[in-house]
């Protein structure tokens, strides 16, 4: 019996948060079938499937490109389901974040997909734009145990004050907060497609569900 108790502990612990919610407490932010609520490139951005797709597989991107929400957000849960293929294989989800005026990039914080520095980073916490690094991940052996390749994976980003949690699949990768109180804790929500060689990054079942004022 204490084995048992313990083990509720430990999955309250570490499972996404509000996994007991009503799916009625999230509002899409994707209908499925159009643009609308988004602004960007739709170049490279358009809906296929069900899904926001960006970029090529067969021609290469010049450079880093973002679709993002007309509505901006602060404290909240955001979760989505994405999958990325090709040779670029990196992108990411902004968040928090702002359009930088007459240029291609975006300023904020972003949950990345793919690889990097030599390593999978699926999940990680990156600051784009801004201090240009990696703020927290999780190690390599939990990430890979947690990532589905060429696959659809299930990402949950929770930003509350100061605080940001990311989950990869149910798995946290991420517990990060924010020492700088300058840093904005409010902004658009972006989906990337990464500058360089033919890739595309897929986006589906984007909901959010906004918090006020919880004490977390």
């Amino acid at each position: 019996m204490a084995r048992l108790r313990l083990l509720l502990v430990l999955v309250a612990l570490f499972a996404i948060p509000a996994v007991a919610s009503s799916a009625d407490d999230f509002t899409p932010l994707f209908d499925g079938e159009t643009l609308q609520g988004w602004e960007g490139n739709e170049k490279l951005f358009r809906v296929e499937d069900g899904a926001i797709v960006g970029g090529s597989l067969t021609e290469p991107i010049p450079h880093n490109e973002f679709l993002c929400t007309e509505n901006e957000f602060g404290d909240f849960e955001l979760r989505l389901k994405a999958k990325l293929v090709g040779q670029g294989n990196n992108a990411g989800i902004q968040f928090r974040s702002r359009r930088m005026p007459n240029h291609h990039e975006v300023i904020g914080y972003q949950c990345d997909m793919g690889e990097a520095f030599g390593r999978n980073i699926w999940g990680a916490l990156y600051d784009e734009s801004r201090r240009r690094k990696v703020l927290a991940e999780p190690d390599q052996q939990t990430v890979e145990k947690a990532y589905k390749p060429q696959d659809w994976n299930e990402l949950a980003i929770r930003c509350v004050g100061p605080r940001i949690q990311i989950w990869l699949n149910g798995v946290q990768t991420v517990d990060y907060t924010e020492e700088d109180d300058t840093i904005a804790r409010s902004g658009v929500i972006g989906l990337q497609i990464h500058g360089g060689l033919p890739a595309e990054a897929s986006y589906k079942d984007i909901r959010i569900r906004q918090i006020e004022n919880d004490g977390k």
